[in-house]
């Protein structure tokens, strides 16, 4: 797991150090990205270093600008569901993170037909 960047915050000078939570995996794009049970997907991306989120269908790069869901600046593919807002969607252990181009697309694994 990687937690490069080091912009996770631990201490706030108003709101005290962060509570200790359990450690969960996260992959974005196909790299294994550190979260904490309960936060948000950006929470823990902006932690890892990670600041363009999705692109324009014109090929903008879009980062965090609300934080509270009211944009789509943080969409993402999230488990193969394209236009998930991850400021607002809790991170979970395993969860598959890719950046969104445009609308985005689904990502639908193929099931093993052999028999």
């Amino acid at each position: 797991m990687t937690n490069e960047g080091g912009n996770r915050i631990e201490r706030h000078p108003i709101l005290g150090d962060a509570s200790p939570r359990k450690e969960i995996t996260l992959y974005f794009e196909g790299r294994a990205i550190f979260a904490r049970e309960g936060e948000p997907i950006m929470a823990a991306l902006v932690a890892a270093g990670v600041s363009v989120f999705r692109y324009t269908k014109k090929g903008a790069p879009r980062r965090m600008f609300c934080g509270i869901g009211r944009c789509t600046d943080c969409v993402m593919i999230v488990d193969g569901i394209p236009g998930v807002r991850t400021c607002v969607t809790t991170a979970a252990d395993g969860m598959k993170v890719e950046r969104q181009a445009g609308a985005g697309r689904w990502i639908v694994e193929e099931e093993n037909s052999n028999g």
